[in-house]
């Protein structure tokens, strides 16, 4: 009896160790980024959510597809545009799994097969243009290259999100060739900038010079108008003032040399005392001194040219 109870002490605890092995064979996690795909006996059977999932211990099997976006390098490679120009080309490529089951059982190697298609993809895309077109059409071949992408994989479950040339590298040579014209581009952009800069300052200067010039002839002829105006005052007032003051001196200086060429031809000549010839003459001083009552009486005999006696 002792031995009997002796095995089946030992098969209980067989059974025991055998059940918590199982146990701890069954019990699987999923991450909360990941989808656990289940399979028995090599066959699709479900699908396990994110946390502790339990399956049938050496019967059942999990398949845990990342659902994070993740990213394919292109490696470069040697591609011919369409004149004839070799480039090195890469670019990246970044996809997101929208079906966990087909992404597992639709491909065997995603990575590879996605590659490949872009370097094919790339290869046609390329060859279409010219270098100056590929040059500048960068974000047109990312486009492009997507939408290939993106409609080939999608029987695969995977979207892919973006994809994005990280260069475009010519010969050596090429690019010696377009450093050199772009630096000739520059300097004669510089040099046109440079002359525009000096037509635009001559011009400026001669604007100025104009407008100096058009001010200063304005001035001298509003000078010139002021002094006119200034003189023809003057000329006003002189003649005003010479027909206000010396119009009478100009009668008596006229009569004066009526009277001198009359007096010349004759010997002598009686002057009334209240005659205006005797202040032409400066004999009024001398009626002044006659005696009030000789006043009356003839004036002074004056002394005529040549010593004659008026």
């Amino acid at each position: 009896m002792d031995a009997i109870g002796g095995l089946v002490m030992v098969a209980i605890f067989a059974f025991l160790v055998l059940g918590l092995v199982a146990l701890a064979k069954g019990a699987r996690t999923v991450k909360q980024y990941e989808k656990g795909l289940i399979t028995r006996l090599g066959k699709y059977h479900g699908m396990a959510p994110s946390g502790l999932t339990f399956i049938v211990p050496f019967v059942d099997d999990i398949v845990r597809v990342d659902m994070r976006e993740q990213v394919i390098t292109v490696p470069p490679q040697k591609l011919i545009t369409k004149d004839n120009v070799t480039v090195e080309v890469d670019a990246v490529v970044y996809y997101k799994v929208i079906d966990p089951v087909k992404s597992q059982y639709e491909v065997q190697d995603f990575g590879y097969a996605c590659t490949t298609l872009a370097q094919t993809n790339l290869r046609n895309l390329i060859g279409d243009r010219t270098l100056d077109e590929t040059l500048v059409a960068r974000d047109m071949i990312n486009t492009n290259l997507r939408e290939v992408l993106d409609e080939a994989t999608n029987g695969w479950g995977v979207k892919v999100t973006r994809v994005e040339v990280q260069k475009i590298e010519p010969p050596r040579d090429i690019t010696d060739a377009m450093s050199r014209q772009m630096k000739a581009e520059r300097e004669k952009r510089a040099a046109v900038l440079e002359a525009e800069g000096i037509k635009q300052s001559q011009i400026l200067q001669a604007e100025g010079k104009k407008q100096s010039e058009i001010l200063k002839a304005e001035g001298d002829a509003q000078a010139r108008v002021t002094r006119a105006n200034a003189e023809a005052e003057a000329i006003k007032l002189v003649s005003t003032a010479a027909e206000t003051y010396f119009k009478e001196r100009a009668e008596m200086m006229r009569r004066l040399e009526v009277l001198n060429n009359t007096l010349a031809q004759n010997t002598k000549y009686i002057v009334p005392a209240n005659s205006g010839l005797v202040n032409v003459l400066g004999l009024d001083a001398a009626v002044q001194s006659l005696p009030k009552s000789s006043t009356d009486a003839p004036a002074p005999a004056a002394s005529g040219p040549a010593g004659r006696s008026i």
